[in-house]
């Protein structure tokens, strides 16, 4: 089964699709989207220094995605800048220092539109069986994390008052978050894992009456998402995953039609 590239495409990417949901919950919910675009932009400069040191490029960039993290969090506790200043500061010093190292290594052959788009048709048997495992770690650190996760979410205060810790929680969904990017990089590319990340859970939204619904429902949008996305870019001949990203967004259109689940009015926001 795994001979054919599109029924690997088809797996790689609904296993990527069940991971991203619950995290792109949090997204969401924390209004974190350009946090997303940071960590996505960083990605690129994971590659830079994975071709420059020749080391593996995954471990790379999950390196660089935790050490910017780490970086936001010291800017932050300094209140020098906004938030989103910092983020936008971060985000394209990142890029433009990944650019400028690639620019240098005259000596490497680098495909930059693979790396800012993806190539999920290009996945093999590995990569599959890092993106399903990868997938299960991050689940199952979300399920185990979800209670002071999502109580720092909605009151920060509050879950510092009942004994939780708001910022260490604040630090392991940063963490999750660079694992996530490592791992989908190759599959969507660094321009598209945010969306990825944040239209499904803004579709599932709309039709959730509990954050665990939104969570679940997220990951089974994504995933058709991704279906129909790949299908469409076979019989449209279309790039991969710029087509999935489409399909997202046409759920997402579809959830907004009023006849959407009332429950969904009182989704978690």
């Amino acid at each position: 089964m795994l001979d054919d590239f599109f029924t690997r495409a088809l797996i790689a990417g609904i296993g990527l699709a069940l991971t991203t949901g619950p995290l792109g919950c949090f997204v969401v919910w924390r209004r974190m989207a350009y946090f997303g675009d940071t960590m996505a932009h960083s990605a690129l400069l994971g590659v830079a220094l994975s071709l420059l040191f020749s080391v593996n490029l995954m471990a790379s960039v999950f390196a660089v995605a935790v050490t910017v993290s780490l970086v936001l969090l010291l800017l932050q506790r300094r209140q020098a800048l906004s938030a989103d200043a910092l983020l936008g500061i971060l985000s394209h010093a990142t890029l433009a220092v990944g650019l400028v190292m690639v620019a240098f290594m005259s000596w490497v052959r680098f495909d930059l539109i693979a790396f800012l788009f993806g190539d999920i048709l290009a996945v093999t048997p590995t990569d599959i069986a890092i993106i399903w495992g990868g997938g299960a770690a991050v689940l199952a650190l979300v399920a185990w994390l979800w209670r002071p996760l999502l109580a720092a979410t909605v009151n920060p205060e509050v879950a510092e008052a009942e004994g939780m810790n708001p910022e260490r929680s604040r630090l392991a969904f940063m963490l999750l978050m660079a694992l996530v990017i490592a791992i989908a990089m190759k599959i969507v590319g660094i321009m598209l894992i945010t969306s990825l990340l944040i239209i499904p859970a803004a579709a599932a939204r709309r039709f959730s009456s509990t954050p665990e619904i939104m969570a679940v429902l997220a990951s089974l949008i994504g995933a058709i998402a991704v279906a129909g996305g790949l299908f469409g870019s076979l019989t449209y001949d279309t790039p991969s995953g710029p087509s999935i990203v489409v399909a997202a967004t046409i759920l997402f259109l579809v959830s907004l039609l009023p006849f959407r689940l009332r429950a969904g009015e009182t989704a978690a926001r």
